[in-house]
């Protein structure tokens, strides 16, 4: 009789155990040779060499597989065990599996556009509508690449901008300020990644997220850095952030062109930056439009409304890039 400790490095513990360690007390039944226990990410296993050598074997497909999947269910541990393929439905446009296993997909043509921009260089703007997906498509690309090991963490990022309300007067201490502006990010990490991984991930400083002005002074290695809202951003904060790409890394700049909230003779630095940067290589733009709105159906028709407008008062300060 021997020993081993098999430690679970990248599941979730409440995914790969199973509700009230479900999935464990089914393992229990199919080696029944075996003395398990699981506590935490490791598992502890006692007994025949050989035994214990088919079990580890079959403990790694099954933590590959729910990395992969965000899900393990009886009947994927039951398939892997008997060495047969679990039952996989097999989606077009696939960037990862979210929470509960949920296909999460480029959905529209633009959104495919992006998912092959990021495969291809290493700096990608998206800019378009509110609703066309392009911050939720951005950070799936980005938990992929972290799952797949392509990079080693994730940086969220915003600017800041007070639209239409003063950041001084809302409650509590900074980050209790600054929270809300990045709350967005969290909502889609925690569709994609299960609850406790999340917060591990965050306590870790693999995933982080932080005001734009927090970029400062860092060289971003092994990572892929998410810029969101970057029409806010004013020309020096952007090439500041733009020259934050380490090594190893790659950058999507997201942002809505027609939702600017800096002063009307504030220049936008992501307007800028698009237009001294085109044409260089390993940079790309995706320009999304409203056919790729994927919110609720009003959401397209009130930004038709809008680009339908005309406006009652023309307003006497215009931006300064329309001048450049």
């Amino acid at each position: 009789m021997i020993e081993r400790i098999i430690i679970l490095e990248n599941v979730d513990p409440v995914v790969f155990f199973g509700i009230n360690n479900s999935n464990i007390q089914l393992l229990k039944t199919l080696f029944p040779k075996l003395r398990i226990v699981a506590r935490g990410n490791v598992i502890k296993v006692i007994g025949d060499e050989e035994e214990l050598a088919v079990f580890e074997e079959k403990i790694h497909e099954l933590e590959k597989f729910s990395i992969e999947m965000n899900v393990l269910k009886e009947e994927d541990i039951l398939d892997i065990v008997k060495g047969k393929a679990p039952t996989v439905v097999n989606q077009d446009n696939l960037i990862i599996h979210g929470l509960n296993g949920k296909p999460i997909l480029a959905r529209t043509a633009n959104q495919k556009k992006l998912v092959e921009a990021f495969d291809d260089n290493d700096l990608v703007f998206a800019i378009g509508p509110a609703g066309s997906g392009k911050t939720y498509t951005a950070i799936a690309l980005a938990v992929r690449a972290l799952k797949t090991k392509q990079v080693r963490k994730i940086i969220l990022s915003r600017p800041a901008v007070e639209a239409g309300e003063k950041l001084g007067f809302l409650p509590g201490d900074m980050k209790e300020k600054i929270d809300p502006y990045l709350q967005p990010l969290y909502d889609a990490l925690e569709d994609m990644i299960p609850p406790l991984k999340l917060k591990e991930y965050i306590e870790n400083k693999i995933i982080q997220i932080a005001p734009l002005a927090f970029m400062r002074g860092r060289t971003l290695n092994d990572a892929v850095i998410i810029l969101d809202e970057a029409q806010n951003t004013t020309k020096p904060q952007i090439k500041m952030f733009l020259t934050r790409l380490g090594m190893n890394g790659k950058m999507i700049v997201t942002g809505d062109v027609t939702q600017i909230d800096l002063p009307l003779s504030q220049q936008s630095g992501l307007i800028h930056s698009m237009r001294l940067l085109k044409g260089i290589k390993g940079i790309s733009t995706v320009e999304f439009n409203k056919k790729d709105i994927v919110r609720h159906k009003l959401v397209q028709r009130i930004v038709e409304a809008y680009e339908k407008e005309v406006p009652e008062d023309t307003p006497k300060v215009k931006r300064k890039e329309v001048n450049d």
